[in-house]
């Protein structure tokens, strides 16, 4: 390991997870070799795996390798096999705790529209050319950590199951301050996405949203109920230029805007902390039902592996690199089976990494 080089700590994860991630390695490989790029990747035990290895979805010795890394790079966690465990040993628990143990609050996803992919999106094409969205999701609050929680018994016999919706207003701050200073680099839009006209925790969010956007004078601020954020994702998608919600919102929202673009095997998403340390992933699951079979689409992944580079290792020029190699790809007309249309002669993972390696040449 070299004094200079950056460490990224490699967690591949259940299903197809190591699939994607070996093609985003051999890519990340090659900017090493033929780039002078200076990283150095460990593998790490995460999830699933993690569970039958430890009996434990994020070991003690996961949790301080991410902590001491420059960046995280994680494939994906979870399948059938473990549905039935405890909760706490359930590969997702292992997500949720590395996010919480590393601070991992304001998460990037964006949805853009590749022009050679246009046709795949569900929509019309008119609506969807151009399309591209920054979605902001505050990731460590909101009812997926929230307090109390769980399942009871009531005096009657009845179970009763309940969770916690809570956001303290630093917390609203500090992800509302990283969408504008990103909107100021875009088209200068906003639109908090929120419920406050039913939820407390919500209007809490809009008041707070609107102060913080008093300090931005130059970036447009709206508003917006979620219920009606979705209705228009796919009424008018491009109206919007960054869309900021809370952890539930913008689990839903980014996964519906990620079929404006065709496919969710081509979303990337960063995680970031406070110093811009970040954990990359690709946002869809597992795949069990594919896992093995050489079928997964690895752009994604290959695409959050761009944005660790440009994000957290401050490498702009080998992020462009990976990019115009898979927007080389697409152009060419190579597909993966989730992007292939009518016509089209899809190949297997290993043969899209492939192919985005030979266009960085």
């Amino acid at each position: 390991m070299t004094s200079t080089a950056k460490k990224i700590l490699v967690l591949a994860g259940d299903g197809i997870g190591p699939e994607i991630t070996a093609a985003t390695v051999a890519v990340l490989e090659r900017l090493r070799s033929d780039y002078g790029l200076a990283i150095d990747m460990t593998p790490g035990d995460v999830g699933g795996m993690a569970v039958d290895l430890h009996n434990d979805p994020l070991p003690p010795q996961t949790l301080e390798a991410a902590r001491a890394a420059d960046a995280v790079l994680f494939g994906s966690v979870g399948g059938p096999k473990w549905d039935s465990l405890p909760r706490p040993l359930r590969p997702e628990q292992g997500l949720l705790r590395l996010r919480s143990g590393l601070g991992l609050f304001c998460n990037l996803r964006p949805a853009i529209v590749h022009a050679p992919l246009a046709a795949a999106s569900t929509l019309k094409q008119e609506l969807v050319s151009g399309l591209d969205i920054m979605i902001l999701r505050e990731l460590t609050g909101d009812i997926y950590f929230g307090q109390p929680r769980g399942i009871e018994t009531l005096a009657d016999g009845e179970r009763r199951g309940f969770n916690t919706m809570v956001y303290t207003a630093s917390e609203i701050e500090r992800i509302a301050h990283h969408a504008f200073r990103i909107a100021r680099g875009r088209a200068g839009k906003v639109c908090s996405v929120d419920k406050a006209n039913v939820l407390e925790t919500m209007e809490l969010w809009r008041d707070v949203v609107t102060e913080v956007g008093r300090q931005y004078p130059d970036v447009q601020l709206s508003h917006m109920y979620v219920d009606n954020a979705a209705m228009q994702l796919v009424r008018n998608p491009r109206q919007f230029d960054v869309i900021l919600t809370g952890n539930i919102f913008g689990d839903i929202l980014s996964d519906l805007a990620s079929m404006l673009t065709g496919s969710i095997g081509m979303l990337p998403s960063a995680s970031l902390d406070e110093s811009g340390k970040g954990m990359y992933e690709p946002i869809h699951g597992s795949a069990p039902d594919i896992a093995g079979q050489d079928k997964a689409n690895p752009l994604a992944m290959i695409l959050s592996a761009a944005m660790m580079l440009r994000h957290s290792l401050k490498e702009p020029v080998h992020a462009e690199r990976i990019e115009r190699a898979v927007a080389s790809v697409l152009e060419q007309g190579i597909r993966t089976a989730d992007i292939a249309g009518p016509g089209d002669s899809p190949i297997g993972t290993r043969a899209m990494g492939e192919a985005v390696l030979t266009a960085m040449k």
